[in-house]
């Protein structure tokens, strides 16, 4: 059965209207600048949301966090510290200001949205840096932000959740700060898939992220880092030779995703270290699959991560999932 035979019908249906998203043959300025706006068309308008600066160790300038405070809800509040897709090279937190507030609202959780440096303009470890200093400052600071420590996940999208999985690897390690868990959204996790000369993507639409794309976002990110270090699982997450003593992970990803495989791979390895995964594979779904918002298997995705939130937010208290 052919590729779109196989993909939901709401969602082709969705597809088929939507205007293009990425473009393979445009300056990176102007792709960048095309993917926020439509990221922020498809969330709908949002309300400003409350901005702090964090100093960056390295003395290098501040980074962004942008907080959503529920109206709802018990304070101190559970919390979700995002950090935003983009292959590594675009995207910015402000561009999901509408669906970080959806988030707020609909989990009673305060979310923290990090907006971190771009490749190729730095390269790893520095993305990584900016990520966990934001996180290490809501630790810090989260009886000020009305925020239970004990109760923060970290979440990301696309390559947002590969930076995602690399900041809970390197909070493990640092052992300064404990994330309650993590949520990999159809995560960039893998730098060898995009190498890979038998996947062909050439049948995805231009809502889709390919391989062509995939592979500039690793060579960006990656720089001249030579991955001849420890450090390489902090850069590609499905290096990681050691997962055990990582926090409860809900992954998602689509069954038509260029990320399936190695989505599903790092799930079985996080398994079979001991550590408590939920992943959903969804039939018929492509990257970015979520953002179709009144579709079925979106809806579905939203519940599922609703669910597996409210259990863990509940179990930090010592209460019975």
């Amino acid at each position: 059965m052919n590729r779109q035979a196989r993909m939901d019908p709401e969602l082709e249906a969705a597809l088929a209207h939507a205007a293009p998203l990425f473009d393979e043959e445009s300056e990176l300025a102007t792709q960048r600048l095309a993917v926020i706006e439509a990221f922020e068309r498809m969330g709908g308008p949002a309300r400003a949301p409350r901005i702090v600066r964090v100093p960056r160790a390295t003395g290098a300038g501040d980074i962004e966090l942008r907080i959503y405070a529920p109206t709802a809800g018990h304070s101190p509040t559970p919390a979700l510290y995002t950090i935003h897709g983009g292959g590594y090279v675009m995207g910015s937190a402000a561009m999901m200001d509408a669906e970080n507030w959806r988030l707020a609202e609909d989990n009673e959780a305060t979310v923290v949205a990090v907006d971190y440096r771009l490749a190729p303009e730095v390269t790893f470890p520095e993305p990584l840096e900016d990520c966990y200093t934001g996180l290490v400052w809501v630790f810090e600071n989260a009886s000020w932000l009305s925020i239970d420590a004990s109760r923060i996940a970290v979440m990301g999208e696309s390559a947002g959740g590969g930076l995602a999985a690399a900041v809970t690897l390197f909070a493990r390690d640092s052992d300064e700060i404990r994330p309650a868990a993590q949520v990999l959204l159809y995560p960039m996790l893998d730098h060898r898939t995009a190498a890979a000369s038998a996947l062909d993507t050439s049948d995805r639409g231009p809502m889709e992220w390919v391989t062509t794309l995939a592979r500039f976002g690793w060579r960006a990110l990656r720089g001249s880092y030579a991955l001849d270090d420890d450090r390489a699982g902090y850069f590609s997450p499905s290096l990681a030779t050691e997962l055990a003593g990582l926090p409860p992970t809900f992954l998602a990803v689509g069954a038509l995703d260029l990320f399936v495989e190695e989505d599903i791979a790092y799930a079985l390895s996080l398994l079979r270290a001991g550590v408590s995964v939920e992943c959903h594979v969804y039939p018929g779904a492509v990257h970015g699959f979520d953002k179709f918002r009144h579709t079925s298997v979106a809806q579905q995705l939203d519940e599922d991560r609703r669910r597996a939130l409210s259990r863990w937010f509940r179990r930090s208290f010592g209460d019975t999932p």
